[in-house]
């Protein structure tokens, strides 16, 4: 698979920016008490500052398509490093790629642009896009966009928390759906490529990174397969130390992501 180009026909992200949405809900808001769990009100501030500073660069008022393109190759790449593909960056920039969990990333990266304007109206909907091309290569086709019927439940709150209004900043919404795609693992062969890239897309659509610049999975990457799955197994555990120590960690990687991003800037700055 060729990687994306520069474009907007590429990644299709550098020149989208989510609708405006209301923010505040009129019943109880499930995600508000989230910032008050130890630790997580910072981490919090701490990405969205970190976010912000990316996008303040001057890089973006000309070449934010450019930044947005190899953003989504470098996501993809640490996404399937995640899973235990480790392809070095240069080949895969060279398209010469052939292990099925990185074509799917790198398909899955290329269309989030596609995405943004479905994803709060109908997720269910983007959710199977994303895993029919995921997993396009590694599951019969019968079972692409199909999760199941266990998970079910568990996805239609997911799904109205996409879908619903908070006051929660968007860098929780984004590690809440990450959390609880991988936590429940809708998809036999696929799950983590999809959650992680679930949790991008819900941070475009909800405002933290419209232009899709910075590269949450390569924080996740940085920070290490180990420390992913050990915050993941406390989301899991469903206690409140276990849920803060996943939502610090998923901030903790939207920081390095925004530094990745920063550093996609500074290369094309120089030419």
């Amino acid at each position: 698979m060729r990687p994306p180009t520069d474009g907007p026909g590429a990644a299709g992200l550098g020149t989208r920016r989510a609708a405006p949405r209301p923010t505040r809900p009129t019943g109880p808001d499930p995600l508000a008490p989230l910032l008050d769990l130890p630790g997580v009100r910072d981490a919090a501030d701490a990405a969205r500052t970190a976010v912000d500073r990316l996008l303040g660069h001057k890089v973006l008022r000309r070449e934010s398509a450019g930044v947005s393109s190899e953003s989504a190759l470098r996501g993809a790449r640490a996404s399937a490093s995640l899973e235990g593909v480790d392809v070095p960056l240069a080949q895969v920039r060279t398209g010469d790629v052939s292990e099925p969990t990185l074509q799917g990333a790198l398909r899955v990266s290329v269309a989030l642009g596609s995405m943004v304007d479905t994803w709060d109206r109908a997720p269910g909907q983007v959710l199977a896009r994303m895993h029919v091309l995921a997993a396009a290569d590694l599951v019969p086709t019968a079972d692409l966009g199909r999760p199941s019927v266990q998970a079910s439940g568990r996805l239609g709150g997911v799904f109205g928390l996409i879908t619903g209004a908070t006051t929660a900043p968007a860098v929780l919404i984004a590690a809440v759906v990450h959390g609880e795609l991988a936590a429940v693992e809708p998809f036999a062969v696929g799950s983590g490529v999809v959650a992680r890239a679930a949790g991008r897309l819900t941070g475009i659509a909800r405002g933290l990174d419209p232009k899709a610049v910075s590269v949450p999975e390569v924080g996740f990457a940085e920070l290490g397969a180990p420390a992913y799955a050990e915050a993941l197994a406390g989301y899991r555990s469903g206690t409140a130390d276990g849920v803060a120590g996943w939502l610090a960690h998923c901030c903790r990687a939207t920081e390095l992501g925004a530094v990745e991003g920063l550093a996609i800037c500074e290369s094309l700055l120089r030419g």
